[in-house]
Formats: structure tokens, sequence, C-alpha cells
């Protein structure tokens, strides 16, 4: 029987503090979540953000000047330290991990989004957990993803899974501000449904919360859109992504 497949993006917002810290526990139980699904035979693919903060952590200030260099230095010092994370943690629960690193040329039609899939096969196929970010230290701005939302998404059609969790730091999508008495939060939106008036109404920022939940949705609808059952929840809620595969009410769900 073929193994069901998951993929699992989770967002500096998630694993960081207010002070912008990396947070050991809550990578330790996204791991424990994800080794508790592979006891179940369920593969995941964990799309994660982290390396620019992870890197920043380190450095501190720098004389960089240039917001995109800067960047690039962040994430290229941040990227190893991000995997050391990983790798001890899944060492902990006796399971493998592997670095995927990439750019969204390398999912165009071709010898590169070929060269991905065998990646990706081969690695899930040895039972190893790959853990895929952009390679933020190369990337240039025609090849750079949206976000890590995007580039979810993209892995989510590359290995045909059979639904995308991305977790941020909201319980998912209200008819207004999270924070308001009055708001709702959907339980259920399908592709065809405008609920993109309930952010463009919420007269809040980004600042406030709201962290890019207009870009979520339209990652969300359109890979829902291609059958993969698309979910938008809190990765700070215990045991958040156990529960969505068990098919409790978690988070927003996303159907074609």
């Amino acid at each position: 029987m073929e193994k069901k497949r998951i993929v699992v993006k989770v967002g500096t917002n998630v694993m960081t503090n207010k002070d912008n810290r990396i947070l050991g526990p809550v990578l330790k139980h996204l791991v424990e979540q994800i080794a508790t699904l592979y006891e179940e035979d369920i593969m995941v693919v964990l799309v994660s953000s982290g390396s620019a903060i992870a890197g920043k952590e380190v450095l501190g200030d720098v004389d960089i000047e240039d917001a995109s260099k800067r960047r690039q230095v962040f994430s290229a010092v941040g990227q190893p330290r991000m995997m050391r994370h990983y790798y001890s943690i899944f060492h902990d629960y006796g399971m493998r991990c592997a670095q995927v690193l990439a750019t969204k040329r390398d999912f165009s039609p071709g010898i590169h989004r070929e060269n991905m899939i065998n990646c990706y096969e081969s690695l899930l196929s040895e039972g190893i957990i790959p853990i895929a970010n952009e390679d933020d230290a190369v990337s240039v701005t025609m090849s750079m993803f949206s976000d890590n939302d995007e580039l979810a998404s993209l892995v989510a059609e590359l290995i045909n899974a059979d639904s995308l969790i991305i977790l941020s730091d909201t319980d998912g999508l209200y008819t207004g501000h999270p924070g308001d008495d009055e708001s709702e939060k959907l339980n259920k939106v399908t592709v065809d449904e405008n609920v993109e008036k309930y952010v463009q109404e919420s007269g809040k920022g980004e600042g406030e919360g709201r962290g890019g939940m207009e870009s979520k949705i339209k990652i969300a609808k359109g890979t829902a859109a291609k059958n993969i059952t698309t979910y938008i929840a809190n990765g700070k809620q215990h045991n958040v992504i156990l529960d969505i595969v068990a098919g409790k009410p978690v988070g927003t769900k996303f159907t074609a």
C-alpha cells in the first residue's frame, strides 16, 4: 500500500518568541508529531523557515547595508544552524532527515524538475524526512519564491502529496481580525468562495498579527484546486498536525 504523504510548512513566527529567538521546544514538538505520523506510515516533508532569523541570532547587527546581501549572509550562517537543530532532534526520535534547498528554477519543467523529483522520491523511499527551504544564499530575484508558502505548495504538487498544512501563528482564517470578539473562525473554505474580503475588511496590518494571510489564502486555494487538501492552522497549538490528520476541526480547511 502506498504511504500517505503530507507537506508541513512551519513559518518563522511559529518557531520564534517575541524577541525573534528560536524556540527549541517548538521544534521538538514539531518533530515529535512527525515521528508519530511516521509510525503510522505517513511520510512528511517539512518546509521550514527560520534560517535568516537563526543567522541573525548568531551575528547580531552587521555592517552590510544592502538588505538582500544581509539576507544572504544571515541565511548562509543560519541554515546549517537550523539543520543542526533538526538533525539532533530527529536523531533523538530514531529518525533521519535531509536538507533540500531549492530555487524557483528547480521546479520549472525539464531536467531541474526531474532532478528534484528524483531527490524527494529517493529520500522518501528510504524513510528519510526531507527538510526544504529556499536557497536564500544564492537565489536571485527572478528565481525567488514569493515566500515559503509558495515553496511548500510546489513541493506538495511535486511529490503528489495528499495534503498541505501551513502552520502560522493564528488559529486559521477569521471573518475579521482574530483578536476581535465578533470575528468567527472559518472551519472550511472552498476555492470559489470570496474569503479574501475578510482580510481586506479587517483594517489590520501585518504588523498586528495578520502575518501575510492574503498570501496564504492565495496559496491555499491554488493548492486545493490541484486536489491537495490544504490547511492553515496554529503551529504553536499542541498536537495541531496530529489533530488535523485525525480529522478534528482544527484550523481552516481549503478544498476544491
